[in-house]
């Protein structure tokens, strides 16, 4: 007869050091709409939310003091916070530069020649993967899928926007508009509509052909679905009017 040893579940752990760090007040207003989704006692679900505001509040990473607050909140052990915090690389766990390019590597972009923008940014930057430049503007990181594949090679900017369509020119001038203080325009580098061929529409060009002429995508716009019911009742009340006036006049 095998005998189970079983072990009691850790309820305590160590009083959290947070350095002085505590969320501003915007930031508690974003934190308790976050909590809010949760019951009371799984709010430990809110933890990467709660890490996001508090690395966005403390220029760009997660200090030991800011993981340490979170984990007082959600009443976690500091170490599970940090878990999450380490792992996934949306999080900085050291100060990133005022720009953090994000360059996708993953088969798609390197197919479209990520390799390529990754070497441009390398050797314009003087720096490699995980480094960040001497006066702090840029810092580099290698990641996985961003989820922009039909607009292949693309990076990601600060956690936040997507620049997409490179080349290695376009990223050259993207970092020179950077360091001169402008803002350039996100999305596709070659002024493509979303996910749309280089060429633009090649189907579909006039919904009205396609019997959709009444749907919510009449003459090629979208028409929210109250605006539909809306024009659909003023038609019919339109129309009894008119019978009305028929059956009056005869």
């Amino acid at each position: 007869m095998s005998r189970v040893t079983t072990h009691p579940k850790v309820t305590t752990f160590r009083p959290p050091e947070t350095g002085g760090f505590a969320f501003t007040e915007a930031s508690w207003q974003e934190a308790e709409f976050a909590l809010a989704k949760y019951p009371p006692d799984h709010k430990a679900s809110a933890v990467m939310p709660l890490l996001w505001i508090a690395q966005r509040q403390n220029e760009g990473h997660l200090s030991k003091g800011a993981i340490e607050y979170v984990a007082q909140i959600l009443e976690m052990a500091p170490i599970r916070v940090h878990e999450i915090a380490s792992f996934y690389t949306m999080y900085n766990l050291e100060k990133p530069g005022k720009y953090q390019l994000q360059i996708c590597r993953t088969t798609p972009c390197m197919l479209r020649g990520a390799d390529d923008i990754l070497s441009t940014v390398k050797a314009k930057l003087g720096i490699g993967d995980g480094e960040v430049t001497e006066d702090g503007m840029f810092s580099l990181m290698e990641v996985e899928c961003l989820g922009a594949c039909c607009n292949a090679p693309m990076m990601q900017v600060n956690n936040e926007e997507y620049f997409e369509d490179l080349t290695p020119e376009i990223v050259e001038r993207l970092i020179d508009d950077w360091r001169a203080g402008k803002t350039p325009t996100r999305g596709s580098q070659k002024g493509r509509k979303g996910s749309e061929p280089e060429s633009g529409l090649t189907t579909l060009k006039d919904v009205k052909e396609y019997g959709v002429a009444d749907g919510p995508y009449a003459n090629g716009e979208f028409v929210p679905a109250e605006v539909q019911n809306a024009r659909a009742e003023a038609a019919q009340a339109g129309n009894e009017a008119g019978n009305s006036s028929e059956k009056g006049s005869s």
